[in-house]
């Protein structure tokens, strides 16, 4: 038993809380966002993909890096095929091919089917979503390296509810698909036909039942528990939480949305912190109405910090870079010119390799 002990301690103590991982991926991302300089894309891709290379874990949700790469590869194609086929409003003089135009009506103006491809109308394609590509490939990175379950079990009280949703949809999941198979695998044993509308009909319908029967037997163990039991909270509390909480959502969408864009570069990034203040403190008012304990919570400690700290740093230099040298962060197309490696933001970027250095691989 002691030695389980000692063994279980090591594994905490090597462990990185999950929240961490997100952030850090979050703002790798985020940095995507800043840039459309393929060869800065490029380097947050490879700094992303030897994090995961290092440190993902075998479990079956860490093999989900390699359905994001297949994502994003199509997010990239079919851009690419759009710019093809739908045209493009960037102006360009190489032409590559030349399509068969299809006439459309009037009000379909601004709008063409076919006609001249350009390199520069391709060039700017494969840019756009070369940046997309980028922030799904970070995604799927954090995908990788979180535990969703310990994830989960990580979110605040306010969000209990919805969190104990999500283990119960993540843990039938499997369970419905074992039914599937197992129906089927029966239905062939019989000589009986497994597909079809009629197979479908009859191998869906016991697997239904099942999934009642156990959903049932679910609530009535959680029940039992004391799951859905809330505490009492003046009702000024309750109505603080609620504008808390719907504030900082808009807060966080309308500084998202100023970050994205052009325009709204200086008041994106006060309005995201203030929406995420707001958001939190609700959050944290919310949770009294929980009335749950963590078993052996995940602890954030130096290393979430340094995590954290190393993908923020990259998403500030680069949104410092594209506000100070945009010609750098933004390659043009027009003229058609190679895109060149900016010096700074490059090694700006190669700071969110610190995770690979500070955090320890999990053990099996």
């Amino acid at each position: 038993m002691r030695r389980c002990g000692r063994h279980g301690v090591v594994r905490d103590q090597a462990r990185l809380h999950p929240g961490a991982w997100w952030l850090w991926a979050l703002a790798l991302g985020t940095a995507a966002t800043r840039t459309t300089n393929p060869l800065l894309l490029a380097l947050l891709i490879a700094v992303s993909a030897y994090v995961v290379a290092t440190h993902r874990p075998d479990t079956p949700w860490a093999r989900s890096y390699s359905a994001f790469l297949r994502l994003a590869l199509a997010v990239l194609l079919i851009r690419l095929f759009f710019a093809a086929a739908l045209g493009s409003p960037i102006p360009g003089t190489h032409v590559i091919v030349t399509l068969p135009e299809v006439p459309l009506p009037r009000w379909a103006q601004g709008i063409r089917l076919g006609g001249e491809i350009t390199a520069e109308a391709l060039t700017f394609a494969l840019y756009d979503g070369l940046r997309l590509a980028t922030l799904l490939i970070c995604v799927g990175a954090a995908n990788a390296l979180a535990n969703p379950a310990r994830l989960l079990k990580s979110l605040p009280g306010a969000l209990y509810e919805t969190g104990v949703a999500v283990v119960v949809a993540l843990t039938f999941a499997p369970h419905l698909i074992a039914d599937v198979q197992r129906l089927r695998a029966a239905r062939r044993l019989r000589g009986r036909p497994d597909k079809g509308v009629r197979g479908l009909l009859q191998v869906g319908l016991p697997v239904l039942e099942g999934a009642l029967e156990r959903s049932v037997a679910l609530a009535a163990a959680m029940d039992a528990r004391g799951y859905g039991r809330t505490a009492r909270v003046p009702a000024a509390v309750r109505r603080t939480t609620t504008a808390l909480t719907l504030g900082g959502l808009l807060g966080v969408c309308a500084g998202t949305y100023g970050l994205l864009t052009a325009e709204g570069g200086t008041y994106g990034l006060p309005v995201l912190l203030t929406g995420v203040a707001a958001a939190l403190a609700g959050l944290h008012l919310g949770g009294r109405r929980s009335l749950r304990t963590r078993y052996r919570p995940d602890r954030w400690d130096a290393r979430a910090w340094l995590v954290t700290a190393s993908g923020a740093t990259v998403a500030a230099l680069l949104a410092l870079a594209a506000a100070h040298a945009p010609a750098a962060l933004h390659p043009g197309v027009v003229p058609l010119v190679a895109p060149t490696l900016p010096l700074w933001p490059a090694a700006a970027v190669l700071l969110g390799l610190l995770p690979a250095f500070v955090v320890p691989k999990e053990p099996s």
